[in-house]
């Protein structure tokens, strides 16, 4: 099997050490090294011939573990894929809107903490849910377009991966256990496709502290990116899912390609490739776009 390593590092000198680090560790596999490809400042890639991918990826987390270096090693063949199913809130932008609401509620450091440990896999996603959303009850509508404008902000790189994808032919999607207020305007913001996220329930000026049913949770992730790819008529093999928290994990792990994006431990450990440094086009370059090919 034809490999590529992809280097991703926040600086040319950071890329450079970590090119020398990974050719030694590929080196000592025994396998050629086909090539190596500069795919932009800091990001580069390196096709190994014959080499075992769980070996090759051992390897390359060892070599690489105190550099600060995003990496990602994967079959060569079937790597640029035709659908990008990504969570929202610490994944897309960089806030977590349930707990930005339950700020203007007052309740911010308690909701957090229960948003803290449903991500860290810690408690049922949709029974944590249920209770936070409950605390919000009789919160002002206004609150939601008010945080929207003060708090949301696209994390870096957001905008240029599901543009990019998009204008070489891909499907984005965005897929949050948070809530359509926000997803329909992060997705319009971002440049995804479509969106599909939970719904707050109010009584026309107030929220009731109800959240509609189903829950869209951990197997509706799962059950979206299923459905967006059998859609589209691609095999899950052409996917990739990004996210950071335990309610992710199961998209991850199916997707062809899982990202964890500053992610949980949980999700770390079992993810196909960790985003710890670099931002988010970091994902373009393990699709093996070059930095020229950016939208």
């Amino acid at each position: 099997m034809r490999l590529v390593l992809t280097l991703v590092a926040p600086t040319y000198d950071g890329l450079q050490e970590a090119l020398s680090q990974a050719l030694e560790a590929v080196a000592g596999t025994g396998r050629t090294i086909d090539h190596t490809e500069i795919l932009g400042e800091g990001a580069a890639d390196i096709f190994v011939d014959g080499a075992d991918l769980a070996a090759l990826r051992v390897r390359a987390d060892r070599a690489l573990a105190n550099l600060s270096v995003d990496h990602c090693v994967q079959p060569a063949e079937g790597r640029r894929k035709r659908l990008l199913v990504a969570d929202m809130d610490s994944t897309i932008i960089g806030c977590e809107c349930l707990d930005e609401l339950a700020d203007f509620a007052g309740v911010k450091a308690e909701i957090a903490a229960i948003t803290e440990r449903a991500m860290a896999g810690e408690l049922p996603f949709e029974a944590a849910l249920t209770e936070r959303v409950g605390r919000l009850a009789g919160l002002d509508l206004s609150a939601l377009q008010r945080a929207y404008d003060e708090r949301v902000r696209l994390n870096p790189g957001a905008a240029t991966l599901a543009r990019t994808m998009t204008a070489h032919g891909a499907r984005c999607v965005l897929v949050s256990g948070g809530f359509e207020f926000f997803t329909s305007r992060v997705a319009t913001a971002a440049g995804f496709a479509d969106h599909r996220a939970n719904r707050l329930i109010d009584d026309g000026a107030r929220l009731t502290g109800a959240v509609g049913l189903p829950i869209l949770g951990r197997e509706a992730k799962l059950t979206a990116l299923r459905e967006e790819a059998a859609a589209l008529g691609v095999d899950l093999s052409d996917t990739l899912a990004v996210g950071d928290g335990a309610n992710d994990l199961a998209m991850i792990e199916a997707a062809g390609l899982g990202v964890a994006y500053r992610a949980k431990p949980v999700v770390a450990a079992r993810a196909d490739a960790r985003v710890d440094h670099c931002d988010l086009t970091a994902l373009l370059y393990f699709q093996g776009y070059g930095a020229d090919q950016f939208a």
